[in-house]
């Protein structure tokens, strides 16, 4: 073993040395992006993630990937809901992809969930040592870092920290489908790990994760692994080093992010314990195990059922459509507007009420810019799920009921993938909806918001002032 990785390791550092200088000729970015550089980072991540959204969509046309015949949008619609890590279909996932369409989709999940940002620039980083322009803005868009954090030595963490997540995930989960005698064990285990971690919440079963729904070892490694990948690297290492070193003070940002995070999760589960009639069939204590996880799917953007979704009464489908739009944290993997975003606006509407021009959350004062980014995520995130879910009930007249249409929006814009049955019986254009959905929840509101406006900012004159009555 020693003697095959000093092997690697020579070999590691002759490829550095020989091809190094062509590494650095060769663009990462550019080879997916069709050749396009962009002087912004905004549009560079939008060009990034509907590069990979095509690409996948193409490779998904080829005849070994599918069982049967799957059409192009149906295949288009999978390779977005993999890239924006939603986990929504239009097909049967393990009934109608082969074993490499299946390889495919899992590695569709993975570049989005890391973030295609993070590997182009990991690798230009291990090359060149330094970062380049628009790509370290472009990373700090996507991560919502702070201004002082350290770029360079989070892309490598970032990878460190969703393999040790990932790999003991899929230990364990394997450990687990072996008792239960499932098939290919292995391979479940790696996808679902994957999928987890990264919440996407694709599963290669017909049924989700509903076998697994009084499977308490299976229920908490699917559930930690999700909240690790929804809370994201910046949370869990804060926590890491407390837990380390007794004198490190945990962020504001990360005592937020976890109030918030505690909150929703236990108000999602009290409803669906005492409140939810199709509950009742089961346990006590596998109702509070089933009440849990739907609200942590909800939560964490993952996705996974363990009951029927479509059962559920529709008071209990409003609540999770409320914790969906919630959605998880900054610098994760998951959707939604994000909990740290609801606090800024909630410490605002406090302070303008209470007559106050300085904004403070629980005695700390929010910087201005933070609160106007909050302000435009919330509303413009808003205005897009109205809007999405207004021409969805357009195209789908007739065929499903307004809170269903209103949910299935709600799960594609947050990137979460729960579904009450409607994705299935989409028309194509409700299907090419709910991909404009999931491929702007995905690259974030603002950031699409910008590439929009940004040139017709430019060109336009500076008004003259006036008031407007509010």
């Amino acid at each position: 073993m020693r003697k095959a990785c000093e092997r690697l390791l020579r070999w590691a550092g002759y490829v550095h040395r020989h091809f190094g200088h062509w590494l650095l000729k060769f663009d990462v970015e550019r080879f997916f992006t069709f050749g396009y550089i962009a002087s912004t980072p905004q549009r560079q991540l939008t060009m990034g993630y509907l590069s990979y959204f095509l690409i996948g969509g193409l490779l998904l046309c080829l005849p070994f990937m599918t069982v049967g015949k799957v059409s192009f949008v149906d295949n288009l619609f999978t390779s977005m809901s993999a890239v924006s890590t939603t986990g929504l279909s239009t097909v049967d996932v393990a009934a109608e992809y082969t074993f490499w369409g299946e390889l495919l989709i899992l590695l569709l999940i993975q570049l989005g969930g890391i973030g295609y940002m993070t590997l182009s620039t990991f690798v230009m980083y291990r090359v060149t040592h330094h970062f380049v322009g628009v790509r370290a803005q472009a990373f700090r868009k996507q991560f919502s870092l702070p201004e002082n954090f350290r770029v360079a030595g989070m892309a490598a963490s970032i990878l460190r920290y969703t393999l040790v997540f990932e790999v003991a995930g899929a230990l364990l989960l394997y450990l687990f489908f072996r008792i239960e005698g499932v098939d290919r064990p292995l391979w479940s285990a790696v996808f679902h790990s994957v999928s987890a971690f990264c919440t996407a919440g694709f599963s290669i079963y017909p049924d989700n994760l509903m076998r697994f729904a009084d499977n308490v070892p299976v229920n908490l490694v699917i559930m930690t692994l999700s909240y690790a990948g929804a809370m994201g690297f910046i949370v869990i290492s804060d926590l890491w080093h407390k837990i380390t070193h007794r004198t490190h003070r945990v962020t504001f940002t990360s005592k937020v992010i976890l109030t918030i995070t505690l909150i929703v999760t236990l108000w999602g589960t009290f409803h669906l314990y005492f409140f939810e009639p199709s509950f009742d069939a089961y346990s006590p204590g596998e109702r509070l195990l089933v009440s849990l996880f739907q609200t942590m799917s909800a939560m964490t953007t993952v996705g996974y059922n363990t009951v029927d979704v479509g059962d559920l009464i529709p008071l209990s489908l409003f609540v999770l459509t409320v914790v969906m739009y919630v959605g998880a944290s900054p610098s994760g993997t998951g959707g939604g507007v994000k909990s740290t975003t609801l606090s800024a606006v909630f410490a605002f509407i406090k302070a303008r009420l209470g007559l106050r021009r300085e904004v403070t959350l629980v005695g700390r004062r929010i910087p201005d810019y933070r609160v106007e980014d909050a302000l435009t995520i919330f509303v413009f995130y808003t205005v897009i799920l109205f809007f999405g879910t207004y021409l969805l009930t357009m195209t789908e007249a007739g065929r499903s009921a307004f809170l269903p249409l209103m949910f299935e929006a709600a799960s594609a814009l947050g990137t979460v993938g729960l579904s009450s049955g409607v994705s299935a019986t989409l028309t194509a254009p409700g299907k090419l909806i709910l991909i404009a959905l999931m491929f702007v929840g995905r690259v974030g509101v603002v950031t699409v918001g910008n590439v929009m406006l940004m040139r017709l900012a430019r060109e336009q004159n500076r008004g003259k002032e006036d008031d407007l009555a509010v």
